[in-house]
C-alpha cells in the first residue's frame, strides 16, 4: 500500500470518529433526549460539523486526493478515492461557517418539527423550514450555479437522477395507479377491515417487533430497537446499526410493518464487507437502493400471502381475543387493501406512490420558489384532494407528518418510490431461481439474504451506482416490472 494511501485511510477513520458523535447526537435526539435539550446539541453539532468540514476540506486534502488517485492500485482503494472526493467536491464550496450553521439549523429544526406535528402547529416549524429552503438553495447554487436546485438535491440521494427522469418515472407509475384504483373502488370484491382498529397491547406489539427481527435475522447484539416519532435506522458503522418504531395502541400493523421495513435498512448496513469499516466505500450506496431492501422486506416479503400465512400464528397467540374470529387470509387481504389515507408511511403499496408523487411536486416547486412555505399546507391539501381523493383534517395528518424536510433532506422522497421498483424487479428476476414463497411459508429468509448480500448488500459503495442497480434488477432497470406486480397482485386481491 502506498503512503498516499495510508494517509488517505487515516484521513477517512477522522472523518467517521466525527461522522460517528455526531451519529449519536442525533439518535439520542430522536429517541431519549428531553424535550428542551435542544439548544445545547445544536451548539455541539455546530463545532463538530465545522471541524470535520475543516479537516476535509483544505489544501492538504485536495493534494492528498491528487496523489491518492495516481497511486492507488486496487478497486477499492480507487473507489475510496473517488468517493472522498465526491465528498470534497460537494462541500468545498459552501463556505465553512455557512456548513456549520446548517448543520446547527437542523439540530434545532427537528425538535421544533416535532412539537409543530404534536400541538397540530404548522407556525412552529414554518420559519426552521424557510431557513432550511434558503440554505438548499444557495448550497446548489454553490455547487451547480447553472443547474435547476432541485435537480441537484436529487443527484444527491440517487447519483444521476434528473428531473425529467422523474417525471418520465411517475408519468409510468401514474398510467398504472389511476386506472387500477379506480377499478377496485368500482368493481372491486370487499375487504374486511372491522378488526384492525382496536386496543392491541403495547406490549404484546413489542413481542411482534422481537419476532420479526429475529426472523429477518437482526443480531441483538448488533441491532438495537428504540421508540421515535418517525421510525428511522441510523449505521453507526457495521457493526452498530439502530431503528425504531413508533407504537399505536389501535393499530398493531403500522409497528409491525415498520419494524419490517427499517429491519430492511438494517440488513443492508449490517452486510457490507468488514474491509471497508470506518472508509468512505462503507455505507449503502444510495438512498434509492437502500429504499429497495427496506420496501422489499416490508412489502414484497412482510405483506406476502405466504409470510403472513406463516406470522398467523404467533399473532393469534399475541392478541387471541382481537384475532378471535379473524383468518390469516382475512389478515392478509386487509393489510394489503387499496385504500387512499393520509398517511404516507401507513399507504399500501398501490397508493404509496401518489404519496411520494405529492412530496415530489410540492418539495420541487419550494426549491424552484414557486410556492412560498406559507402556502404549503394549502397545496399539500389540494394535492391530497386531486391525487388521492382525501380530505386532510388538519396539518399534523398533513405536511407535518414526515420528518425529512426538518433535517433537510429535501430531494429524498423520489427515492421510496424508486426503491418500491427496484426491489420489484430483483425479486422477480431472484424468482427465476428460487421458491421464495415455499421459503417464505416457513419463515426462511435465509436464500434471500445470502442473494440480496452477493448482487448489492457486501459492496456498500464501492460500486458505482448504475452498477449496483443493474446488479440488483438482474438486468436494466425498467419500472413495468413494478406495475405488472401491482397490477397481477391487486387484480387477484379484489377479484377483479
Amino acid at each position: 500500500m502506498k503512503p498516499s494511501i495510508i494517509r488517505l485511510r487515516a484521513l477517512e477513520k477522522q472523518l467517521y470518529a466525527y461522522l460517528y458523535a455526531m451519529t449519536v447526537i442525533d439518535f439520542d435526539a430522536e429517541t431519549v433526549a428531553p424535550e428542551g435539550s435542544a439548544d445545547g446539541r445544536a451548539e455541539a453539532t455546530e463545532v463538530l460539523s465545522r471541524a470535520s468540514f475543516d479537516l476535509l476540506v483544505n489544501d492538504g486534502t485536495a493534494a492528498l486526493l491528487k496523489e491518492a488517485a495516481a497511486d492507488a492500485e486496487t478497486e477499492q482503494e480507487r473507489a475510496e478515492v473517488r468517493n472522498l472526493q465526491r465528498q470534497y467536491d460537494e462541500i468545498a464550496r459552501i463556505p465553512a461557517d455557512e456548513y456549520a450553521a446548517f448543520t446547527k439549523l437542523c439540530s434545532q429544526s427537528v425538535p421544533a418539527w416535532t412539537k409543530a406535528k404534536r400541538t397540530n402547529d404548522f407556525s412552529l416549524f414554518a420559519p426552521y423550514l424557510e431557513k432550511i429552503i434558503a440554505a438548499r438553495r444557495a448550497q446548489a447554487r454553490y455547487f451547480a450555479p447553472d443547474r435547476d436546485p432541485y435537480e441537484v438535491l436529487l443527484d444527491r440521494y440517487e447519483k444521476g437522477l434528473t428531473i425529467a427522469q422523474c417525471d418520465e418515472f411517475f408519468a409510468t407509475l401514474r398510467e398504472t395507479i389511476v386506472p387500477l384504483l379506480a377499478d377496485i373502488q368500482t368493481r372491486g370484491k370487499a375487504v374486511r377491515t372491522d378488526f384492525l382498529d382496536q386496543e392491541w397491547p403495547i406490549d404484546a406489539q413489542r413481542r411482534v417487533s422481537k419476532k420479526i427481527m429475529e426472523l429477518w435475522g437482526l443480531d441483538p447484539a448488533h441491532c438495537y430497537l428504540a421508540e421515535s416519532e418517525h421510525p428511522f435506522t441510523t449505521e453507526f458503522w457495521r457493526g452498530d446499526v439502530r431503528i425504531t418504531t413508533h407504537y399505536m395502541p389501535r393499530d398493531i400493523f403500522s409497528n409491525l410493518y415498520s419494524v419490517a421495513h427499517e429491519g430492511g435498512h438494517a440488513l443492508y448496513e449490517l452486510n457490507i464487507n468488514p474491509d471497508y469499516d470506518y472508509t468512505v466505500v462503507t455505507h449503502g450506496a444510495t438512498m434509492g437502493i437502500h429504499e429497495s431492501q427496506s420496501r422489499l422486506f416490508e412489502n414484497l416479503v412482510g405483506r406476502s400471502r405466504a409470510f403472513v400465512h406463516y406470522l398467523y400464528p404467533t399473532l393469534k397467540e399475541l392478541f387471541p381475543a382481537q384475532l378471535a374470529d379473524v383468518s390469516a387470509e382475512e389478515i392478509w387481504r386487509a393489510v394489503n387493501r387499496a385504500e387512499p389515507g393520509l398517511i404516507r408511511t401507513e399507504a399500501d403499496e398501490l397508493t404509496y406512490s401518489l404519496h411520494i408523487m405529492v412530496r415530489y411536486e410540492l418539495e420541487k416547486a419550494l426549491m424552484q420558489g414557486t410556492l412560498a412555505v406559507a402556502d404549503l399546507p394549502a397545496a399539500w391539501n389540494a394535492k391530497y384532494k386531486e391525487y388521492l381523493g382525501v380530505d386532510v383534517p388538519d396539518d399534523a395528518h398533513g405536511c407535518l407528518q414526515d420528518i425529512h424536510w426538518s433535517m433537510g433532506d429535501i430531494g429524498y422522497f423520489p427515492s421510496y418510490a424508486l426503491g418500491s421498483a427496484y426491489g420489484a424487479q430483483a425479486l422477480d428476476d431472484l424468482r427465476k431461481t428460487n421458491d421464495f414463497d415455499a421459503q417464505w411459508a416457513n419463515g426462511d429468509m435465509e436464500p434471500l439474504k445470502a442473494a440480496l448480500k452477493e448482487r448489492v448488500w457486501q459492496w456498500g459503495s464501492m460500486k458505482e451506482p448504475a452498477w449496483l442497480v443493474e446488479s440488483l434488477c438482474g438486468g436494466k432497470f425498467d419500472p413495468h416490472h413494478f406495475t405488472d406486480y401491482l397490477k397481477k397482485k391487486y387484480t387477484e386481491l379484489y377479484e377483479l
